[in-house]
């Protein structure tokens, strides 16, 4: 299981204090039975279409997308248990979206802080405030914090519905042949070792992956010379649920230090140590409880839950796939943890691999797609590193000449906006266009706006049968063609022409009070946003992926354009 999320040299404690029965005791005191595999013992090596290593969110998410499209799946942990602490907290828009699709959406948004705004201050004045989402008309908030073994405990509770997902705990992978038509793995249980193939594996075991150091293989980067310290400190608060960070603070002097809310009344806490610090000392409650004072005052009653003092690391495999496995997670990259980028960009690799894996294994595309797998979320790991390395260096600065010119930058945020735009306590994570890979077709049209190709899908609010829904909630798991229609209908021509395509969703909007159209699905756009942000007019088709992102687009389309970016989209043409 991926347990170090986005640090290495990470030491953690638990000093929760007194038991409690609340939700996050069960989820923290959670034991998974081991229990023998039918591969164990057999006579003959049985085969798996897919094999996942990692049960952490990166791998359930990747387990349940498989499962749920009909993949037969073998998730293997050398664990009997769910991470400990809160770790991957903030978990973005784009993340709860996948999460809707993979049927546990409700629950992290239900049981997490919701927020949208951030506050930074420089000593001990506030610089200025920013809104992540400023407009209306989305389902989901920017993000939501939300400790990560309520997250791994959703998702495994989803897993756990599934007939077709085999979870095998205190399953330890100990050997490894990446051979040309399948992967063998050597596996370690508490009675003994077994054999087992598959024609995929997914390595999602973490950063220090076991399975990378099998193959030989290594991330490259750059690990930051500082040190932060996190704590979950359990207390009742005035502190309002937003993002506050501050520079330089008068109880944390010449460090940076970052609130956020969590569930349960918890918040987390992250103070800047410096390179010297000593990580085994500096996680001891007679280190910790003076610092949180400081920030808190001596009369407010708290209680430490856990605490973990880490260091900032910027790396990534150079390939993402290796033959027939493929990395994914902290396995594949990682960056430091101010930007909420390494859970929520992990997820975001078991979207993007998932549809294709699935199509790939019933062969309905050729192997070729999975290595857009590794083009798309290499240029997302790229983009992730180069964010995370500029906060970094921001937040730390190295040498006198940095940290006056990041003072300077502070102390002119406060009055003048051109300033804001260079101040970076972490750039918050965002989903990545992916507008260089081989499966989009470009425009032939003109448009306007953000749903260019590449582009992940935007929400926004429609109704379904009379009744209010999100548009979102009505793609995945397949292509969608999105057909734009005006109130009256389209021309019936053009719907034989969308039936023809097998396999593929048809969606048809409609404004408000629009009539629904014969043959295919019909929303309707019951505040106009969904054409204004897809800048569609009556006859404007879509062509939307699996993981919703768009493929193609154009105003008015014939058959051979769309059959040709179907192809192309699934890698059968470039």
């Amino acid at each position: 299981m991926n347990k170090s999320d986005e640090a290495v040299d990470q030491v953690t404690a638990e000093v929760a204090t007194e038991p409690n029965t609340s939700a996050a005791s069960h989820y923290q005191n959670l034991k998974f039975d081991y229990v023998r595999a039918a591969d164990f013992g057999s006579a003959q090596m049985k085969s798996h279409p897919v094999v996942i290593v990692g049960a952490g969110p990166v791998g359930l998410a990747s387990a349940i997308d498989l499962a749920r499209q009909g993949v037969s799946v073998v998730l293997l942990d050398d664990d009997d248990c769910l991470s400990v602490g809160s770790r991957a907290l903030c978990f973005a828009k784009r993340t709860l979206e996948i999460f809707d699709r993979l049927g546990c959406g409700d629950r992290v948004a239900e049981k997490g802080v919701s927020w949208n705004v951030g506050k930074v201050f420089f000593k001990d004045s506030p610089v200025y405030t920013f809104n992540l989402l400023p407009e209306s008309g989305h389902q989901r908030p920017a993000f939501v914090n939300l400790q990560q073994y309520y997250v791994e405990g959703y998702l495994l509770e989803c897993a756990s519905q599934l007939p077709n997902l085999d979870i095998r705990w205190k399953n330890k992978v100990v050997g490894i042949d990446n051979q040309e038509s399948k992967v063998v793995l050597v596996v370690e249980t508490p009675e003994g070792t077994y054999q087992l193939a598959a024609d995929y594996l997914i390595a999602a075991d973490g950063a220090r992956s076991p399975v990378r150091g099998m193959l030989g293989l290594e991330s490259k980067g750059r690990v930051f010379q500082d040190r932060f310290l996190i704590a979950d400190v359990k207390m009742k608060a005035e502190f309002p649920t937003e993002r506050w960070f501050w520079f330089d603070p008068p109880f944390h002097p010449n460090q940076s230090v970052l609130l956020h809310r969590e569930a349960d009344d918890v918040w987390r806490i992250d103070f800047q140590l410096g390179w010297d610090a000593d990580p085994v000392e500096e996680k001891t409650p007679e280190k910790v409880i003076p610092r949180v004072r400081a920030l808190l005052g001596e009369d407010v009653q708290f209680e430490l839950e856990w605490v973990s003092v880490y260091t900032f690391a910027c790396m990534r495999m150079e390939n993402f796939r290796h033959g027939r496995v493929l990395f994914a997670g902290d396995a594949a990259h990682g960056v430091s943890p101010f930007g909420a980028r390494g859970a929520n960009s992990g997820v975001q690799d078991a979207d993007n691999l998932s549809w294709k894996l699935a199509l790939v294994i019933k062969g309905e595309a050729p192997d070729a797609l999975l290595d857009s797998y590794s083009i798309e979320r290499e240029f997302a790991a790229d983009e992730n590193i180069l964010n995370s390395t500029r906060s970094t260096d921001f937040i730390t600065p190295k040498s006198a000449v940095s940290k006056l010119f990041r003072n300077a930058v502070l102390s002119l945020a406060k009055a003048h906006p051109f300033a804001r735009r260079l101040v970076n306590s972490g750039r918050l994570s965002l989903p990545s266009v992916y507008t260089n890979t081989p499966l989009n077709t470009p425009d032939s049209d003109i448009f306007s706006g953000a749903m260019q190709p590449g582009a992940p899908a935007t929400d926004a609010p429609i109704k379904i049968n009379g009744q209010p829904g999100w548009f979102l909630q009505q793609l995945g798991g397949s292509f969608t063609l999105l057909l734009f229609c005006n109130a009256h209908g389209i021309n019936a021509n053009v719907i034989d022409t969308l039936n023809k395509y097998n396999n593929v969703h048809l969606l048809a909007v409609v404004p408000a009070g629009g009539l629904a159209i014969n043959g295919m699905q019909t929303i309707e756009d019951s505040q106009g946003l969904l054409a204004k942000r897809f800048d569609a007019k009556a006859g404007t088709l879509y062509l939307l992926r699996p993981d919703q992102h768009v493929a193609a687009r154009w105003r008015q389309p014939d058959s051979q354009q769309v059959q040709s970016a179907l192809q192309r989209a699934t890698a059968k043409r470039r």
